[in-house]
């Protein structure tokens, strides 16, 4: 099978790992935008459909920040390559769709095993949490079921304990781009949205990531700026 290499993941564990901990102070927590969860938008790419017997292959993570005005922006970005756990399987269809070659000298250089990639993972995200002055965190994906199905099968093999994402709620951004643009699919949604969208690059769960990232802070800022979340606040404390 032909791998088209797109853009190298992001190697959170052999170049960040140092600066992924170093979560600096937060002047604008999100703890009361979300009802104290902290949103984080992540993509997976698997080899495969089935999160019982697939593969997880790559993990990408991207953090938010809030403004001085209530405006919602992507903050960072992590990105792991993951071995395939011990008697994963890989679909072929799958690889010929993410571009993903397991066997990869490059990759296989780099990536590191399930555990290693949760713990920085969970870790970055706990101090985010506690710099957002949150008290969860919750999953923004693109079929967020997707990911987090994975997510939680994976924390369940290595036996992962402190897993600080909700274990089934998500924020699910084909929802929100159907009712904002009228489309499901990333792309077309990312595109309506008014961003620009790669197709060389799609499929890699960084680039997926910041997209997905892209789309949800639009969204959110948009009714933030119609409709007004404090205006909403202002209106029910008002009946109280």
């Amino acid at each position: 099978m032909e791998i088209n290499l797109k853009k190298p993941l992001l190697n959170t564990s052999a170049s960040e790992e140092k600066n992924a901990e170093d979560i600096e102070e937060c002047l604008y927590p999100l703890g009361g935008r979300f009802r104290g969860f902290l949103p984080v938008v992540i993509d997976l790419e698997t080899g495969g459909f089935n999160h019982q017997t697939d593969a997880l292959l790559e993990v990408a993570a991207v953090t938010l920040r809030l403004d001085e005005h209530g405006m919602l922006s992507p903050h960072r970005t992590y990105g792991w390559h993951v071995n395939p756990f011990e008697g994963a399987n890989l679909e072929p269809a799958s690889l010929e769709v993410n571009g993903i070659d397991p066997d990869l000298p490059f990759r296989q250089a780099i990536a590191v095993d399930e555990k290693k990639c949760l713990d920085e993972l969970f870790l970055i995200v706990r101090k985010e949490m506690k710099a957002n002055k949150c008290k969860r965190a919750i999953l923004v994906g693109h079929n967020a079921a997707f990911d987090l199905n994975f997510l939680n099968a994976a924390v369940q093999r290595i036996d992962k304990k402190r897993n600080p994402f909700h274990p089934f709620s998500t924020f699910d951004t084909v929802t929100l781009a159907a009712m904002a643009y009228r489309q499901t699919v990333l792309a077309r949604s990312v595109k309506a949205a008014g961003f620009p969208w790669d197709t060389n690059e799609a499929h890699s769960a960084v680039y997926d990531t910041e997209k997905t990232a892209d789309l949800f802070c639009n969204i959110i800022n948009q009714w933030e700026d119609k409709i007004g979340t404090k205006k909403l606040t202002d209106i029910n404390e008002a009946e109280s």
